[in-house]
Formats: structure tokens, C-alpha cells, sequence
């Protein structure tokens, strides 16, 4: 069972999508175009809600949240929305789990609230350094809000095309038209500059204690596997890699099984 409801955060609004009951589990979206928390987690909120609370926000200028006030988004907005979040409903401690450009926001966090978080897995994750703005992922931030346009973005995201059905495409589609205005402003070219603004520095990955778990797919095109995640190892003080095979950026689309498993069992260690 899942709710939805607006929260004042910072007296800016935030859309928030939550599910469950137990220890408090925030659940970071990517960046594509007209991704929002309850799109991006619905499964993952249905999966888990028997061992936690399930916290699914749109962050800003995403779906119902929109951008604060003089704001064109960037990690720090998104790092600093994430935790007056959490502090306004009113969770002392909790995981964080991101995907993509939520997983950088997600290590952010960490880094800036390690006495909170309590565990990060960050998925298919952006912010390593050195990572540069792939192709993919460039061509992801420029789709057009048509159907033709999500149908080759999500055809991007997944390497088992099979799951690109024309109703996912349809809800997509109307997702992106919906958010365009929006949307617009987050990444306009040259976007390179937006990849750098998500990386994350060796101090600032140095600083997160929670342990971490980065979930990976082999054939990930947005984010590659080797300049994307295998930097972090080097750099977290405190972390396990997962890759799945025959996997794209959407793990826990494209294995949702496996990938719950995965959850269940980090977010359980002490």
C-alpha cells in the first residue's frame, strides 16, 4: 500500500511517495526526462514495504516537486532537498538508495549526514571522478517529449528490449510532456557541465562511513561500468561491488528479483 503527499521542505514543496513500515529507506530517482519516485520505485516500494518504510521522493524540478526559488537544480540542491526531507518527516536515521544521478546525491548525503545515514547502495550511479558524460546519457538528457522520443530513450536504458512495451512507452511519453517545461532547464548544452556538477570529490567520498553497496549492470551504456564505478573502490572507505550480467542501467527493472534480494539483505546487516 503506497500514498502519495506533499511535504514543505525549506517552505518549497516536495511530492513524496511513500510505503511500508520499519526503518526509513530513502529512494532516489535518475535524471532522465520525465522520471519521477513513484515511477522510478513503485516496485521496489511494493517489494520491501513488509521490513521498511519506503520514502520515494520527486526531487526538484521532477514530477510534483518543483525547482526552489532561484534554482536551476544541481547535486547541492538535491543533497541539501534530500535531507531536510528526511528531517522534516521526521527520520533520524535511514538508507539511501539512488539510481543513477540519485546515487551521487545519495553518496553526497552520506558524506554530509554520516551520524543519519545508515547505509548507501547507490545503482547504476553517476559522480565518480573522472567519469565523463557518455554519449548515452547525453542523448537520454536530449530526448523529445514524444513517443518516439521515450520509445529510444528507454531503449537506452535497458538492454532487453522486450521491455520497452508500447504501455511503458505511453506512460513515458506522458510523463515527459507533462515535466518538459521543467525539465528544460536542468540540462541544456553543452552538458558535460552537468556530469562534472554531479561528481563527487575524493574528499567528499572519503568522508562517507556508512557502509556501501554499488549495484551495477555489465552492458550499462549510460553509465559504464569501468570508468563509472570501479574508481569508487579506491575511494569509499567502506564498499562491495554487485554487476549483473545481461543487465543494462534499469537493474532493478531488468532483474528486479535479484536486485531486491540484493536490497533486502545490505539494507538487514547491522
Amino acid at each position: 500500500m503506497t500514498a502519495e503527499r506533499t511535504v514543505s521542505v525549506d517552505g518549497s514543496p516536495v511530492r513524496v511517495t511513500e510505503g511500508g513500515t520499519g526503518p526509513a529507506v530513502l529512494l532516489l530517482h535518475g535524471s532522465g526526462p520525465g522520471t519521477t519516485g513513484s515511477g522510478a520505485w513503485a516496485a521496489t516500494i511494493r517489494a520491501l514495504a513488509g521490513s521498511w518504510h519506503l520514502v520515494a521522493p520527486d526531487q526538484a524540478g521532477f514530477g510534483g516537486t518543483p525547482l526552489p526559488p532561484r534554482s536551476r537544480g544541481g547535486l547541492g540542491v538535491w543533497t541539501e532537498q534530500a535531507a531536510a526531507l528526511m528531517d522534516a518527516l521526521g527520520h533520524p536515521s535511514y538508507a539511501v538508495v539512488g539510481h543513477s544521478m540519485g546515487g551521487a546525491v545519495a553518496l553526497a548525503l552520506a558524506a554530509a549526514r554520516p551520524e543519519q545515514v545508515t547505509h548507501v547502495v547507490p545503482v547504476s550511479t553517476m559522480g565518480a571522478p573522472g567519469a565523463p558524460l557518455s554519449a548515452e546519457l547525453d542523448a537520454v538528457w536530449a530526448a523529445p517529449a514524444h513517443e518516439d522520443g521515450a520509445r529510444e530513450m528507454l531503449g537506452r536504458l535497458v538492454l532487453d528490449q522486450s521491455l520497452v512495451t508500447e504501455s511503458a512507452v505511453a506512460a513515458r511519453s506522458a510523463a515527459m510532456r507533462a515535466g518538459e517545461a521543467a525539465f528544460a532547464t536542468l540540462f541544456p548544452p553543452p552538458r558535460a557541465r552537468w556530469a562534472v556538477d554531479l561528481t563527487l570529490s575524493v574528499e567528499t567520498l572519503a568522508a562517507v562511513r556508512a557502509p556501501v553497496l554499488l549495484v551495477h549492470g555489465a552492458q550499462d551504456r549510460l553509465t559504464p561500468l569501468r570508468p563509472a564505478v570501479l574508481p569508487l573502490l579506491d575511494l569509499l572507505a567502506d564498499v562491495r561491488l554487485h554487476v549483473l550480467g545481461r543487465c543494462g542501467h534499469a537493474p532493478a527493472v531488468e532483474h528486479p528479483d535479484d536486485f531486491h534480494r540484493l536490497l533486502s539483505d545490505f539494507l538487514s546487516q547491522d
